[in-house]
């Protein structure tokens, strides 16, 4: 997956207030609700091994999607190495300032490695990381600074577009106006890379398929946790003849599985990073077709097991179909008659005989 450029719209991410392992009190949109504070894990434990600080992005702990994931792969590690843990929790309107903030003020309370998730953390890991060479960083999605990139920050790549590659094929195949869409929650490369690979799979099985895009905001961060915005642009594609919508729109996505179910019979949904059927409301699952997998869980579990080790991950490590990394989920089994030809694909990826675009 290709670097990212640095993207000015970093400055407006979600506020984040530290919370000695603490969350905030609201729950999923769709309905879900954040654990309860017995099982969390950042409340009760107390190992003397690694203390990691995770700093979640636009959506926080609760999204049902890309901050859960990142969750699951930290108390897991946090509990297989009897460590402890300190969150941020996501609001809107921050200033780089406060990010910048955030991180020491983990780093200050004793955490040995902190992962920002989302790229929006990139320039704030890469301007504290210096100021703590013991400390070792992370960041999902990252990219590196127009200069060297520091030695003790690990970038954690995904290829979104090979999973996005995956049910877009599911999608072609599940049309039955050939028509689909695709719901993105910001205009930016990252997320340009998830439609890329969607169409281009969609049009792999279908080369006269004809797929809507629409996106919540241009620049604003706040498309990642707007689901009115992500049901008013689902709705639209829907009533424009489209009847399967992809999203990739973080928080917002529970508004675009909201449209499907307002749509009716034969209208459906594509969840994305987590298996979203998983998390869904009982309405909302019976429109969710599939989710493309990006595993946030892996990547955050095997940076923190590397610190754990005593070999910290540096640079770039890149989460893809090969190492699976991504991928499609099938909760549900309304995808099972085509796992095969989805298979198939994966296959010629995986191969090299199908090279995905990352940019439309």
């Amino acid at each position: 997956m290709r670097r990212l450029t640095k993207l000015s719209a970093v400055a407006a991410v979600a506020a984040l207030a530290l919370a000695g392992c603490g969350s905030s009190d609201s729950g999923g949109s769709d309905g879900g609700s954040k654990p309860a504070a017995s099982k969390d894990v950042c409340k009760t434990a107390k190992g003397d091994g690694p203390k990691i600080g995770l700093a979640y992005d636009v959506g926080g702990r609760g999204d049902q999607s890309f901050n859960d994931s990142a969750y699951v792969g930290l108390k897991k590690a946090v509990e297989e190495f009897k460590g402890s843990c300190v969150e941020g929790e996501a609001s809107d309107g921050e200033p780089e300032s406060a990010r910048e903030d955030r991180l020491r003020n983990m780093a200050d309370s004793g955490a040995t490695a902190i992962i920002g998730v989302g790229f929006a953390y990139s320039d704030s890991v890469n301007a504290v990381a210096p100021d703590y060479p013991k400390v070792n960083f992370a960041i999902v999605d990252g990219f590196d600074p127009d200069t060297k990139p520091n030695a003790n920050v690990a970038y954690l790549t995904f290829a979104a577009n090979e999973g996005s590659y995956l049910v877009g094929v599911a999608a072609a195949e599940k049309t039955k106006t050939g028509q689909i869409g695709f719901v993105g929650g910001v205009h930016n490369d990252l997320i340009k890379g998830f439609e890329a690979g969607y169409v281009a799979g969609a049009k792999a099985v279908k080369p006269d398929i004809k797929v809507d895009i629409a996106y919540i905001q241009e620049s604003d961060l706040k498309g990642f946790g707007d689901p009115a915005g992500g049901k008013a642009a689902a709705t639209g594609e829907f009533d424009k003849g489209a009847d399967i919508v992809y999203h990739a729109s973080g928080a917002s996505g529970s508004g675009v599985f909201d449209a499907a179910v307002e749509a009716g019979d034969g209208k459906w949904a594509i969840g994305v990073d987590s298996d979203q059927y998983l998390t869904a409301t009982t309405a909302q699952k019976a429109h969710i077709l599939t989710s493309a997998l990006k595993r946030v869980d892996v990547a955050t579990y095997d940076f923190i097991k590397t610190v754990n080790d005593g070999k910290p991950a540096t640079s770039y490590t890149t989460y893809d179909l090969k190492n699976d990394g991504v991928g499609y989920a099938t909760s549900g089994g309304f995808i099972d008659d085509i796992k095969s030809d989805i298979d198939g694909y994966k296959a010629k990826i995986v191969s090299g005989e199908i090279k995905v675009p990352t940019k439309p």
